[in-house]
């Protein structure tokens, strides 16, 4: 498993957007834009049941996220590696942790009666960065 710097986790856990790629059946890559944390193992990001994002994955666990420093576009990082799915209060949870630290709100206001929440833990296999 690779290392991110201190430069790096931060900006990972700053409330900035990423960049997740993800590989459709044809292993053309697909682009989404999403929330982004670090557990202090891995790059997590989370997602719905059904949604492309997680039926990418769940055939093929690779991912790539890519974070850039919207102050300086210079500063930036990018990790690349296989994903764990996780489902559950875990995943709720997560949801929740991130609606607090991009919205400020203690709950996600966008879940939907039915929807079933995927935590995505990205170990990080290759690491680049500003610094790398």
């Amino acid at each position: 498993m690779a290392k991110l710097d201190q430069k790096q986790i931060a900006l990972l856990e700053a409330p900035n957007l990423a960049h997740v790629a993800t590989l459709r059946k044809d292993g053309s890559p697909q682009l989404t834009v999403t929330w982004i944390d670090w557990d202090g193992e891995h790059v997590v990001f989370n997602t719905a049941v059904g949604r492309a994002k997680e039926r990418h994955l769940r055939r093929d666990p690779r991912a790539g996220v890519e974070v850039v420093d919207p102050n300086d576009p210079y500063n930036f990082v990018s990790v690349t590696g296989p994903v764990e799915l996780v489902e559950g209060q875990e995943a709720a949870d997560h949801i929740d942790k991130l609606a607090k630290k991009y919205l400020g709100v203690d709950s996600y206001p966008n879940r939907r009666p039915g929807q079933h929440r995927v935590l995505c833990k990205v170990r990080p296999d290759y690491v680049y960065g500003t610094d790398s």
